[in-house]
């Protein structure tokens, strides 16, 4: 796990007691864990906590956000409280701080995991299609209509997800013929793509 300079500096703030006391320590990573969770508490209401009242603005926002970006990129890597030990040493942590974000991280990771998966930015993968051809010969508004109508099913499955979900829709022969060129064209797109 690689984290910035910036989070780095971040965290090595955190570590100071001249810069961040522990009660305003324990209170910031209890908040950036919420944060992540319940998305409840806003910058503004971690600033006007009573137990940070003495500490810097600035050097809140940027150990909040260092704590924020750690817990994220520890739980995204499945880390474990020896290697988060270990890390959060590198940036001069007292022990008694490193063992309380380690308490907050553990009891939270499974959570946080949870979160990161749900806030991913992939799409669903088509697995499987049904489809059933349809011949109307009327409808309410004409006596004869005399099209055919596909009705297509597509199993799409989630990333991280192993449920699938049906997608439905009803198309025109020409409607169908339309989707398949464009699927083949951006079939071709990803795969010159991918050789490049």
């Amino acid at each position: 796990m690689e984290l910035s300079t910036e989070v780095q500096e971040g965290l090595q703030l955190c570590g100071d007691s001249a810069q961040i006391s522990d009660p305003a320590f324990n209170f910031l990573v209890k908040s950036a864990c919420d944060t992540l969770l319940q998305g409840r508490k806003r910058g503004k209401d971690v600033l006007d906590d009573p137990s940070v009242a003495q500490s810097d603005p600035a050097v809140l926002k940027q150990v909040f956000a260092s704590l924020t970006t750690l817990l994220l990129e520890a739980a995204k890597h499945n880390t474990d409280s020896t290697n988060t030990s270990s890390l959060l040493e590198d940036c001069k942590m007292s022990p008694d701080r490193i063992e309380a974000f380690n308490n907050v991280y553990m009891s939270n990771r499974t959570e946080l995991q949870s979160v990161l998966s749900s806030t991913g930015s992939g799409f669903p993968h088509i697995v499987d299609v049904d489809w059933r051809l349809d011949y109307y010969i009327k409808n309410n508004h004409l006596d004869h209509v005399n099209e055919p109508t596909y009705l297509v099913t597509l199993k799409t499955e989630e990333p991280g997800s192993s449920e699938l979900k049906d997608v439905q829709f009803a198309c025109t022969v020409e409607q169908l013929q339309d989707m398949v060129g464009k699927l083949k064209d951006a079939c071709k797109s990803m795969e010159k793509a991918s050789q490049t």
